[in-house]
């Protein structure tokens, strides 16, 4: 509705639009990178393929760590993360040890 360009007057706020739009360049691909991978991760797991998506849990926490390094995500953000997606993992691979026994 509203044109959200916005031109600010102030000199330190025109840097800020300008920094924020080139960290957001930046930052962009790495954010899609890390839900693809959790996607690719999830695809694995709901397809009942545990080696494939243990694998896969490798790829999507070097991701993320290498995004928190780089403050794209927070290291908490990035931690929380690994810490669901390591549990979805393991309660996969305790089902399928309880179906086999």
């Amino acid at each position: 509705m509203y044109n959200t360009c916005h031109m600010a007057n102030i000199k330190s706020a025109i840097k800020r639009i300008s920094v924020t739009k080139t960290k957001n360049t930046q930052n962009r691909p790495v954010k899609t990178q890390i839900s693809n991978e959790i996607k690719k991760f999830k695809e694995a797991l709901a397809a009942k393929e545990l080696k494939h998506a243990e694998s896969q849990l490798n790829v999507v926490f070097s991701v993320l760590d290498a995004a928190a390094v780089d403050n794209v995500i927070h290291k908490n953000k990035a931690n929380r993360q690994k810490a669901k997606l390591a549990a979805a993992l393991n309660k996969a691979q305790n089902a399928k040890t309880k179906k086999s026994a």
